[in-house]
């Protein structure tokens, strides 16, 4: 048994206008390939990343095993500075810092100068390459969020999640591979929270797993200069094949309201939606005063209702 996998459109040289009419309403993934990024695509090299911030501190999540999983927690975090840290992801045989004799995965995701309180922007914590990126225009100022450096250690794969803002993974140098699911397939995810217990996309546990079969797979492979537009809701699973730099620019969907005040990540529920879900978390505890036989057929008529008041008939 295996998934239904479906290659994700590629477009060339698409203007706002284009992206605005045709790609942003359809909300599924596009690789737009051919955008003016700057310089950072030829410049961005271990040594100018060295020379440009090498002082600047960064904390990076070390893993002694190539699937990073968020929910397990299997990595530490580590802070040195940028130097140190782009000399050491280039090698095979780094130091150990979790004690391992394996290769470790070393992944930098830059946060604001306080994390709890202040969004990543590379314009405020990595100023010098700033100058060397052209981020697409193709939103308006106010629905700016945040842009998120990253770089990652050839062979690291992240753990498949959600954000709940749109997003334009912008590959700068090296190769990734991208799987998506679309919203509309995460019963079949196995999740906790906004990330899917299923760890291993390319061969899962069925049997723990068995309906991970019947999400449909969607998949690309980024290259230098390429760009990702992934919509909020979709689940993406990032592997790097080889060592490179990207950075994230999330969006604003909704109207800046509906977002939690105080998620510096992008990735909590609207506010709204959190409600939602504590309404039918005291709904489902208010049933178990019914005996199973009762609390199963309301249980089935509660799901009955959410499908006929909430689910959409027009899903591609």
């Amino acid at each position: 048994r295996e998934q239904t996998v479906v290659p994700v459109a590629r477009l060339a040289g698409v203007t706002r206008e284009q992206f605005l009419r045709d790609v942003y309403p359809r909300r599924k993934p596009v690789v737009l390939t051919g955008m003016e990024l700057g310089t950072c695509t030829t410049k961005w090299t271990v040594d100018y990343l060295s020379q440009a911030e090498g002082s600047k501190e960064v904390k990076i999540h070390v893993s002694a095993v190539p699937q990073m999983d968020f929910l397990s927690k299997n990595f530490k975090i580590q802070a040195l500075c940028l130097r140190v840290f782009v000399v050491l992801i280039k090698k095979t045989k780094t130091i150990l810092f979790l004690c391992s004799l394996q290769d470790e995965k070393y992944y930098l995701r830059s946060v604001g100068e306080d994390a709890r309180k202040d969004i990543a922007d590379i314009r405020k914590q990595f100023p010098i390459l700033a100058e060397d990126v052209q981020i697409p225009e193709y939103f308006e100022k106010e629905q700016f969020f945040s842009s998120v450096f990253r770089i990652s250690s050839a062979g690291l794969q992240l753990w498949t999640h959600y954000d709940v803002m749109d997003n334009f993974l912008i590959q700068v140098t090296g190769k990734k591979r991208v799987v998506l699911y679309s919203p509309r397939d995460a019963p079949f995810l196995y999740l906790s929270g906004t990330k899917s217990e299923v760890l291993d996309v390319d061969n899962p546990d069925l049997e723990k797993y068995p309906l991970f079969v019947k999400a449909k797979r969607y998949q690309c492979f980024l290259e230098a200069g390429d760009v990702l537009f992934i919509p909020a809701l979709w689940f993406h699973n990032v592997i790097s094949e080889e060592f490179g730099v990207a950075l994230n620019v999330f969006w604003k969907h909704l109207p800046a309201e509906s977002y939690d005040r105080s998620d510096t990540y992008g990735n909590k529920d609207p506010m709204a939606a959190s409600r939602a879900i504590q309404i039918l978390d005291r709904a489902l505890k208010t049933l178990e005063e019914l005996p199973e036989e009762y609390r199963d057929f309301y249980a089935r008529r509660m799901v009955l209702r959410i499908q006929e008041k909430a689910y959409r008939n027009d899903y591609g």
